[in-house]
């Protein structure tokens, strides 16, 4: 097995699967745009971001690969990510991979889930997933169904009527139940479902799963929608006491606390990036804006904090205590990055003058 590679940073792209296990930030897939064109990422690579550390690594991974795609949905159980579905060259899948992220030898391999009961989703991209009790429940999504396959949780945007295959927005609910290796959908007991969408982002919050925003042809949306993950009912659109954040799609949406929801960024419905950070509690239905967030700058990070801790000395002590010690652990890794920086900086002078003087 090759060793890992270090890096600075990953390569920019978009499209990706971004799961979070434990201290460690994994990405996958994913395209970049060169002169206009989708150039999709190498399948046999995984990109590792060291929280702690603020370190990437580049592992190459063997087994049963993907193919190169963009728009796949990512979700993690149990220290394996699994990937559903995406875009390729050849059109839209619904196959479904995974790989154990939690090697002790760090070889990644990845293995195709081909022996399985029930009936999969059909082949479509951009769709979301909840995880809840050992099971992938995923909804929506871009894709295509043949003429026989159609039904009212599809929303049709184009047709090739000579194939009898329909492109459009999903808004169904298929689940994965990863200890049987079972496909089953669910019969929805009651409620409005949200409108067929893709580019959709969602959390799970207790037994509900949640989604906000998306696009269906070039309207974004901003709503907010719950699926009952017991009872298969939904809320309806929830009704917003207050402002609402603008419409999007491709933004996150995270759980930060047992009733509340961080939204960040996205796009605009203008295809504009949005860098605005927004809080919902579920309690009062509330949207509250994160002013503080910088207008200018897509993220902040625990970086920028161990960089000017200096500057920073007297708000640090007043961090959580969870994200004091993450805080802290940057501050040390800062420093003694600088401190490196200084000698090497340090040593170049000397070396210099040592020349000079052999010069004179």
């Amino acid at each position: 097995m090759a060793d890992p590679q270090l890096f600075c940073v990953a390569e920019e792209r978009s499209g990706h699967c971004a799961v979070v296990d434990g201290n460690f930030l994994y990405v996958w897939g994913g395209y970049v745009s060169i002169e206009d064109n989708e150039v999709y990422l190498p399948n046999d690579e995984i990109w590792t971001y060291d929280i702690d550390s603020g370190l990437w690594r580049m592992h190459l991974m063997e087994g049963e690969l993907p193919t190169s795609m963009s728009g796949s949905c990512g979700a993690c159980i149990n220290g394996k990510l699994y990937v559903f579905g995406g875009y390729d060259d050849k059109g839209y899948s619904n196959r479904l991979y995974f790989v154990n992220l939690r090697t002790r030898d760090g070889t990644y391999v990845w293995e195709k889930i081909s022996n399985f009961e029930g009936r999969p989703p059909t082949p479509r991209d951009k769709l979301s997933c909840w995880v809840y009790k050992d099971r992938l429940i995923y909804f929506g999504g871009y894709g295509c169904r043949r003429h026989n396959e159609l039904q009212d949780c599809f929303d049709v945007h184009d047709a090739s009527w000579e194939e009898q295959i329909f492109w459009g927005w999903h808004n169904d609910v298929h689940v994965f139940d990863t200890k049987t290796q079972t496909w089953f959908q669910p019969a929805i007991k009651g409620g409005v479902p949200p409108q067929p969408r893709a580019a959709h982002m969602c959390a799970v919050l207790g037994n509900k799963g949640y989604i906000f925003g998306g696009r269906v042809l070039q309207t974004r949306m901003n709503d907010l929608h719950y699926l009952n993950l017991d009872t298969w009912i939904w809320s309806g659109r929830i009704p917003i006491n207050g402002e609402s954040p603008k419409h999007r799609s491709w933004h996150t949406l995270t759980p930060i606390a047992d009733d509340k929801l961080f939204l960040f960024g996205g796009l605009s419905a203008d295809n504009i990036p949005l860098s605005d950070g927004w809080i919902h509690n579920i309690i009062t239905n509330c949207w509250k804006q994160l002013i503080h967030l910088p207008n200018t700058r897509p993220r902040s990070c625990l970086d920028c904090i161990g960089k000017n801790a200096i500057i920073l000395k007297s708000q640090i002590s007043l961090l959580p205590p969870k994200l004091l010690q993450q805080v802290l652990k940057k501050i040390t890794f800062w420093t003694a990055a600088n401190h490196r920086e200084e000698q090497r900086v340090q040593k170049e002078e000397r070396e210099n003058k040592c020349q000079w003087s052999s010069s004179d």
